[in-house]
């Protein structure tokens, strides 16, 4: 039925478990240390000792990219992750509490961010916080958790005059219960959908900080840091250029994709329209 369909979504979820496993596998399946520099060998083609060649370093190229998805799928969960913790929190309060706390959140701090471009945002906490795994969270979470937070908000607002919300209230449950018992799991759906595509965003934004040498210090390997190493031989070693950025693009291909399927998946007007084709 998937497959019949839906057939970007398998191919999304496909794209998606190739990553997942390179990342998670990448100690075992990297036939050479990602930081190995060797001078002799730099900037060879494709060969048995070197699948995808060599860098301008001479480091293994196929060994960077494995290393790579290792990376960017770790930085993108784990700001997905901390934006969806803050946005949930700042948005759920402000849609269940309304009133003046609505609009401090709302006005103060949502628009706020909102109002900024969030690469722009992350580009200036990366630089003010330095290079670093958990800074560059940090920088892209601040960037990213206001997006997460209006949506919250809009759902915990259409939800929470509902009847299973008011009968709750008048049989004494508590303000945190209430939000975690009925509200958020009825509002997880498109938050889920955000997040998919949101981890596409990521990953762009990632590369864009590595590239500007504002993310992973050197030797960490990531698609980003090897574009900006690869800069300088577009046209002698285009290869460099290509390889890195296909990673990037079908990592967010795979993303987009999964996260039109969700969003159609869980959206009970869609998937009637599917069972009735």
């Amino acid at each position: 039925m998937l497959v019949r369909h839906q057939p970007l979504a398998v191919v999304g979820f496909l794209l998606l478990v190739s990553f997942v496993v390179a990342g998670l596998t990448a100690p075992w399946l990297a036939p050479k240390s990602p930081a190995a520099i060797d001078l002799i060998h730099r900037l060879e083609g494709p060969s048995s000792a070197h699948w995808a060649g060599t860098d301008e370093l001479g480091r293994d190229s196929l060994s960077r990219l494995l290393w790579g998805a290792r990376i960017s799928l770790a930085v993108s969960a784990s700001v997905v992750g901390v934006s969806l913790l803050l946005g949930i929190t700042a948005g759920g309060f402000a849609g269940y509490k309304g009133g003046w706390v609505d609009v401090v959140l709302t006005t103060v701090g949502m628009n706020t961010f909102l109002a900024l471009p969030g690469i722009l945002l992350a580009i200036a906490f990366a630089a003010f916080l330095g290079p670093g795994f958990v800074n560059l969270v940090l920088a892209l979470s601040i960037g990213g958790w206001a997006g997460y937070a209006r949506l919250v908000r809009a759902q915990v607002m259409a939800v929470r005059e509902r009847e299973y919300v008011v009968a709750a209230e008048a049989l004494g449950a508590g303000g945190m219960r209430i939000f975690l018992r009925h509200i958020l799991p009825n509002i997880v759906q498109p938050v889920l959908v955000q997040a998919a595509i949101g981890m596409a965003g990521v990953i762009l934004a990632e590369a864009t900080l590595s590239f500007l040498g504002l993310g992973l210090p050197a030797p960490t390997s990531s698609w980003g840091a090897m574009l900006n190493d690869a800069r300088l031989h577009l046209f002698d070693a285009p290869r460099l250029v290509f390889a890195p950025g296909l990673a990037i693009a079908l990592s967010v291909l795979g993303f987009n994709f999964v996260g039109d399927a969700l969003r159609d998946q869980l959206d009970p007007r869609t998937r009637m329209q599917v069972g009735m084709q």
